[in-house]
């Protein structure tokens, strides 16, 4: 525990890294403690652009507006909130339960939450099944506390953009925790690298550019404040 704690206390966001090759074993490593994080219905809806070769780290650099972390990180990950490869992960998913030997009864149980979740999270041709599902919601709400699904694509990105956001999190810390250093950008021409990177507007959205790299010698971190934990906290 105290590892993990000095992990993320010791993280920040550095903004000028020295030229070095990040190994595919640290790289794996990285990528593989990111796709762990968790997500609603573990349906993992994102996918991660490992960029490193130099010219498309300098096309993709320059589309994140030619800030300094991203001209001198090691690699680029562009991470993007993807809704749809929901199908796809479910039936992978049960494909890998079968193979596992599941008991038929798990198999099935996870079939039917798979159902479910399509149901809450389609949102159907023209948004039509969007208003079903508010009128039915809000009729079920008024007898019990049900909450509300998405109801809009919006909403689903909404709800993906918060799991890609912890494996985001799982991203920078693992790097962190294997000797390197990151910076999360939001600063960059969504559209242009969308485009570069072959994007659906339909079912991605980039959440965010993480350069990944070695903290340069000549770049001196500045003092860090936080918010104290009374401002931040409240105990009920």
């Amino acid at each position: 525990m105290k590892d993990i704690l000095d992990v993320i206390f010791q993280r920040r966001a550095v903004k000028l890294f020295e030229p070095v090759v990040i190994a595919q074993s640290p790289r794996e490593r990285i990528l593989n403690a990111a796709r762990h994080a968790p997500s609603s219905f573990n349906l993992q809806p994102y996918k991660f652009y490992w960029v490193e070769s130099a010219a498309k780290k300098a096309a993709v650099a320059k589309l994140c507006l030619e800030q300094v972390p991203a001209e001198t990180a090691s690699a680029l990950v562009v991470v993007v909130a993807d809704i749809g490869s929901m199908p796809a992960t479910t039936q992978g998913q049960l494909e890998w339960m079968r193979r596992s030997d599941f008991a038929e009864s798990k198999i099935r149980d996870y079939q039917r939450t798979a159902r479910i979740g399509r149901i809450l999270f389609m949102p159907g041709p023209f948004g039509i099944f969007a208003v079903v599902k508010r009128v039915l919601f809000w009729l079920l709400n008024l007898l019990r506390t049900i909450g509300m699904p998405p109801l809009s694509r919006q909403d689903l990105f909404k709800w993906a953009t918060k799991s890609t956001s912890l494996a985001c999190q799982n991203l920078m810390l693992a790097a962190e925790a294997l000797g390197f250093n990151t910076c999360p950008m939001e600063g960059f021409d969504r559209r242009r690298l969308s485009q570069y990177l072959g994007l659906s507007a339909q079912h991605h959205e980039i959440v965010m550019v993480i350069a990944i790299g070695k903290k340069s010698d000549a770049y001196v971190e500045p003092p860090q404040w936080r918010r104290p934990l009374d401002a931040t906290v409240t105990v009920l």
